[in-house]
């Protein structure tokens, strides 16, 4: 069964039909969505409902022109941040002015050269994908980035290892030192596995923020069990910053469990799972989350920080 990537979705908003459809053939079928609005009103009730990737704005439309499109879409917390490209026949610095005012990052007067606009539109597209699943705390891809880059490896049948990286008892720290302490272990921890990629993996490497205090490294299988080694040396080493000397000496903070219950925690460890299709086919992302999970389960109950190397070849 063949893996469906989502595709950008691109929204055309302008008046005049046979350039909604030149733009239209312009851009590749098997790469965006495409849809199609003839004035303000519906341009924003498309957006409301649709929500684009991208919208190509044309200036002067009936009713509601692009100025006011874009001041809109800027003003909602929700779409203020969807790329704008604002077309116009104008040629005016005062119009192009003003489109940047309201918003827009880019224009392009027309006519244009179809393969400019495509040039464009797949510029602005990066940088919005990008931004929009990254991780405020650690600045790592999130979780539209991981599944993309995880449907690759599989869609090209290449021979890859998958890290899901865990940090132990997090919510028991979290809820003792604070959201402000908790944050600063992820950022850290996002660090430590920058570094262990750096010293043992490879340029193409990726590392992702699932969210929360969960993690995911893309690598060569040759390479997972020396960066889960790294990982865990850093780890140790420096998650020691992050607590108070007296819980230090003690070895342990008073915390309540996911039941409520109130337990002692030892200082946080981390665990690892290497998931990879060395000695298994892997079809979908669902069976790599399942296997992730049994992994994740088995190193829980192992004592402080552990990796746990996939060795099963069914």
């Amino acid at each position: 069964m063949p893996i469906l990537e989502p595709k950008p979705k691109v929204l055309i908003a302008d008046d005049d039909y046979n350039l909604r459809q030149l733009i239209k053939e312009t851009l590749p079928k098997h790469k965006y969505d495409v849809c199609q609005a003839s004035d303000g009103e519906e341009t924003l009730d498309i957006i409301k409902n649709l929500r684009p990737d991208i919208v190509l704005l044309d200036v002067m439309m009936p009713g509601i022109d692009g100025f006011q499109v874009c001041q809109q879409m800027r003003k909602n917390p929700q779409t203020r941040n969807i790329p704008i490209i604002m077309l116009t026949a104008k040629t005016q610095l005062n119009d192009k002015l003003e489109g940047i005012e309201a918003g827009a990052d880019d224009y392009i007067t027309k006519p244009f050269d179809p393969l400019e606009l495509l040039a464009r539109i797949e510029m602005h597209l990066r940088r919005y994908l990008r931004e929009s699943d990254m991780s405020p705390i650690t600045e790592l891809p999130g979780n539209k980035a991981i599944e993309s880059a995880l449907l690759e490896k599989l869609k090209n049948n290449v021979k890859f290892a998958l890290l899901y990286v865990d940090l132990d008892d997090f919510k028991a720290y979290n809820d003792y030192y604070g959201y402000h302490r908790g944050s600063e272990v992820i950022r850290m921890t996002g660090f430590i596995l920058r570094e262990a990629v750096a010293a043992y993996g490879n340029e193409d490497d990726f590392i992702g923020h699932v969210g929360g205090d969960d993690f995911i490294i893309l690598t060569k299988i040759e390479n997972a069990e020396q960066i889960s080694k790294e990982i865990i040396h850093l780890f140790d080493l420096r998650i020691v910053e992050y607590y108070d000397q007296q819980d230090l000496r003690k070895g342990y903070i008073i915390s309540n469990d996911r039941r409520g219950y109130v337990m002692q925690f030892p200082i946080m460890s981390i665990s690892i799972s290497i998931v990879h299709n060395q000695q298994r086919i892997l079809s979908d992302t669902a069976q790599i989350g399942r296997i992730a999970a049994e992994l994740k389960k088995y190193a829980k109950n192992l004592e402080g920080s552990v990796y746990v190397f996939d060795r099963r070849k069914y």
